[in-house]
């Protein structure tokens, strides 16, 4: 039981090096909202070729469907633009921060939110909402960002691609009439996302349990123990990204939690964990989390292990 683990690299991190040497590390992720200031193909050539010096893997996350704001909106506000068109019966909540603060969205035209309240503070560019309504449709799929970074990674050659809010075999196959030869994880977000697990998948790509909006979009907040689990039990290569040593972002003193959590998805039976941003952002608390995975994969491994000897 090899366990492994794919970290968010800011662009211009100085501490990519260190990431990509250590061990327990697969792969690192580019997420698509960071700003950067090479060309696409400039950035996606320098990341690829350093990943594959370390002979890992670089994979480029897509955000299709999932929405986003757009522009600056300084309280007092009441209007809220997204980088999708949207539909949905109002009222609505909205959430921010991660499901920590909500509003309520009184009416929608396009792409904007006229809100009765918006969140008491700056809302930023690339900032995500989640609007967990049965009502919701999204227009389009891939942003306009998203087109952008596939077409430069054809021109470099990168085929590694995870996809946000997949929720159907349709979201795989746009991907595939622009990237014929993708290599595909799919990372579900949703209700709708967890629907296409259970009725429609059949192995045309990996899948993602990705916990920051998941544990966000579900209806109850317990329900994401069934949902993580039905992930990994409908494909033994999933993944589960986000959530993971948060607590090591405040010290480097991992919280007791954070480790029953990570010991739960290892018994749940995922052997690739995804870090996400919040963890990545400076070296200490990147490579802290590294190290413990790391010695708690080594438990699992050897407990692995003896349980094949004793089948033997």
């Amino acid at each position: 039981m090899e366990i492994s683990a794919i970290v968010t690299i800011p662009p211009y991190a100085p501490f990519i090096d260190y990431v990509l040497r250590h061990e327990i590390v697969s792969g690192v992720r580019l997420n698509t909202v960071m700003p950067v200031k090479d060309s696409l193909e400039e950035l996606l050539k320098k990341l690829n070729d350093k990943a594959q010096f370390y002979e890992k893997d670089l994979w480029v996350d897509l955000k299709c469907r999932q929405l986003r704001v757009k522009t600056f909106g300084v309280p007092p506000f009441t209007e809220i633009e997204l980088t999708h068109n949207i539909k949905v019966d109002t009222p609505a909540t909205a959430y921010f921060s991660e499901g920590k603060q909500t509003a309520t969205v009184l009416e929608v035209s396009g792409n904007k939110l006229i809100m009765l309240e918006g969140p008491k503070r700056v809302v930023g560019p690339g900032e995500s909402v989640n609007i967990p309504h049965p009502s919701l449709t999204i227009d389009g799929f891939f942003t306009d960002t998203d087109i952008k970074y596939i077409e430069s990674g054809n021109k470099v050659g990168i085929k590694n691609y995870m996809l946000s809010f997949v929720e159907s075999k349709n979201d795989i196959e746009e991907l595939k009439k622009l990237a014929p030869d993708a290599n595909i994880i799919a990372k579900i977000e949703s209700i709708k996302g967890i629907s296409y697990v259970a009725k429609e998948w059949q192995k045309e790509s990996r899948l993602m349990a990705a916990r920051g909006d998941l544990y966000v979009e579900l209806k109850m907040p317990h329900y994401i123990i069934d949902a993580v689990e039905a992930i990994v039990k409908k494909d033994e290569n999933a993944i589960c990204a986000s959530r993971i040593f948060r607590s090591l972002t405040d010290s480097l003193e991992p919280s007791c939690e954070d480790i029953g959590d990570v010991d739960n998805l290892l018994r749940m039976g995922y052997k690739t964990l995804m870090f996400g941003d919040d963890i990545c952002m400076q070296r200490d608390s990147i490579i802290s989390a590294l190290n413990l995975l790391s010695e708690m994969a080594k438990r699992y491994e050897s407990l692995y292990n003896k349980k094949k000897l004793l089948k033997v």
